[in-house]
């Protein structure tokens, strides 16, 4: 069994969201069981990290554009974590500094091709790192918010629930994501981490439309072109 060990503590487009230079978006794969099991993925026992560069923030209050690169695009809704100071080795216990804001966002995910790059033992970012592959909804303070392990959230595809999720079903807690991340690479201010989508992962046709709800408020609403 692997164990997650930890460093030493340490203490313009118009898109909705400032892209600042070298910004980066981290993202969580497999975060859930249930969502690792309905692809037939192994359970991780650490996270599974990978990256989209600031070329895949969509441009908000624009639809999603279905790229000719797939056919077969999924949405995932995921929680959302701003990073508000830069951060290297973070100790799990002051992991919440380090957060200033958090949303709700999809990671567009090109099936057909991630099904492939992971049958040839490949990496995964032409199936999730093109261009308006990473959609940031609204933030809100991360004060708002009084526990990071109990925040509900869920997306609705043309008025139907096709996603719920809850931060206590996470595999690997927030604290210990910004902990793990941060052991690897440093966090910024601007920087952003996709936590991981709960179950319910599915494609997105022309004409559908995409809302998301954090603790029952309305974060998001796209439309699919």
């Amino acid at each position: 069994m692997h164990r997650l060990l930890f460093c030493s503590g340490a203490e313009k487009t118009e898109v909705g969201f400032e892209i600042k230079a070298g910004m980066k978006i981290i993202c969580v794969g497999r975060n859930y069981a249930d969502h690792a099991r309905e692809l037939g993925n192994e359970v991780p026992e650490e996270p599974v990290l990978f990256m989209k560069p600031d070329s895949a923030v969509m441009q908000r209050n624009n639809p999603f554009v279905i790229p000719a690169i797939s056919n077969d695009i999924h949405y995932e809704c995921e929680l959302i974590l701003k990073i508000g100071r830069n951060g290297k080795c973070i100790e799990q216990e002051f992991a919440h500094r380090y957060i200033s804001e958090i949303g709700l966002g999809i990671d567009f995910t090109a099936r057909d091709l991630q099904t492939d790059l992971k049958s040839k033992g490949l990496p995964w970012e032409k199936a999730k790192a093109f261009d308006g592959s990473a959609y940031l909804g609204d933030f809100k303070p991360a004060s708002d918010f009084a526990d990071l392990g109990d925040l509900s959230f869920e997306m609705h595809k043309n008025g139907i629930p096709v996603q719920v999720g809850n931060t206590a079903h996470m595999l690997h807690s927030i604290p210990t994501l910004i902990a793990y991340i941060s052991r690897y690479f440093s966090l910024k201010m601007g920087d952003v981490v996709f936590t991981g989508t709960p179950a319910g992962v599915g494609p997105v046709h022309r004409g559908d439309e995409l809302k998301g709800f954090l603790e029952g408020q309305p974060m998001f609403q796209v439309r699919v072109r």
